[in-house]
């Protein structure tokens, strides 16, 4: 069994997507915020992130999945 680079990248951008999308929601209504029109890019950019983060994830155990079935049989 090889090591599939999706994992540790899944792992990756799902926890920094987790760390910026809480920080965006503690910061909420912050003036830093007034630059971007008041749109808070944190938030947004998280949210990205993390779900990037989960497909990569979602991809990676299914192709482990695969593998260990072709390699059972079952």
């Amino acid at each position: 069994m090889q090591t599939d680079i999706r994992f540790p990248i899944g792992l990756l951008f799902t926890i920094v997507g987790v760390l910026i999308t809480v920080y965006g929601v503690f910061t909420r209504g912050a003036e830093m915020y007034q630059r971007s029109l008041g749109i808070n890019i944190n938030i947004w950019a998280g949210i990205c992130l993390t779900v990037f983060g989960a497909a990569m994830l979602v991809f990676a155990i299914r192709a482990q999945s695969r593998e260990r079935r072709a390699v059972t049989g079952k």
